[in-house]
């Protein structure tokens, strides 16, 4: 009786047979020497951006279509200031809606630093008073 089986009689759960058919291991070795290799390839790429030196981008869009800059930037965590004092009181709203919904979603911070300008953060960037 394999362990499967047993552990499942023990527990009340009999008719466990079909967990006792063979298993190719070599299929899941490969699959998890590729999930292996491509997490590390992504730990190598965090580790040679957090060894960068930090970036700050300060944008000034004009209109609400600069949104997808402003989010990639923010998506590729750089921070980012943003003014919107070139914007319509109606797009600047619109704008500072979308960012703070992307700071959200990327669990990252918007800060007001002065009149339409604000700080977008990611999560990683502590912000200070003082």
């Amino acid at each position: 009786m394999g362990a499967v089986r047993k552990v499942a009689t023990y527990l009340g759960l009999g008719g466990a047979e079909h967990y006792d058919e063979a298993y190719d291991y070599e299929d899941e070795v490969e699959g998890e020497e590729e999930d292996w290799q491509s997490a590390s390839e992504r730990a190598a790429k965090r580790w040679h951006a957090m060894n960068e030196p930090s970036r700050i981008v300060m944008l000034t869009p004009m209109k609400y279509n600069d949104a997808p800059v402003i989010g990639q930037h923010f998506r590729d965590g750089q921070t980012v200031i943003m003014d919107v004092s070139g914007m319509s009181t109606a797009e600047a709203t619109r704008m500072v809606d979308f960012v703070a919904g992307l700071a959200y979603g990327c669990e990252g911070r918007i800060e007001r630093i002065a009149e339409k300008v604000f700080l977008l953060a990611p999560a990683e960037v502590e912000i200070t008073n003082g």
